[in-house]
């Protein structure tokens, strides 16, 4: 019985940092500025759900973005928080959206 010769290599693996991307919270180029993220999308209604990182008021204008077919301006023209009407909505809050086109969560949120 003959036997084999397994040679294994040793290979070294390099480590390496990655750091996650930031998306940028400070003025935008056009002066647009991140205001939030799209939690949640109910399609028959056509209302998203947005976690603010800054302050936004009715009659202020938004730009929707995100998917390669989503890249759209409106006005606010009502938010709810907590099925409430409010014509102010701080950091932090879930605000609720009336919008007029499709949009998915995750999709980005700049006011203009």
């Amino acid at each position: 019985m003959k036997k084999k010769i397994i040679k294994k290599k040793i290979v070294k693996k390099a480590k390496v940092k990655i750091k996650p991307a930031r998306i940028a919270t400070q003025s935008v180029a056009g002066g647009k500025k991140l205001i939030g993220k799209i939690t949640h999308y109910y399609s028959d209604i056509k209302v998203i759900v947005i976690r603010l990182k800054d302050t936004l008021k009715v009659g202020d204008e938004i730009r929707i973005t995100g998917g390669e077919n989503t890249d759209f301006n409106q006005k606010v023209q009502s938010m709810q928080i907590d099925h409430k009407k409010v014509m102010v909505a701080k950091k932090g809050s879930f605000v609720g959206l009336k919008i007029k086109k499709k949009a998915r969560e995750d999709y980005v949120v700049y006011k203009l």
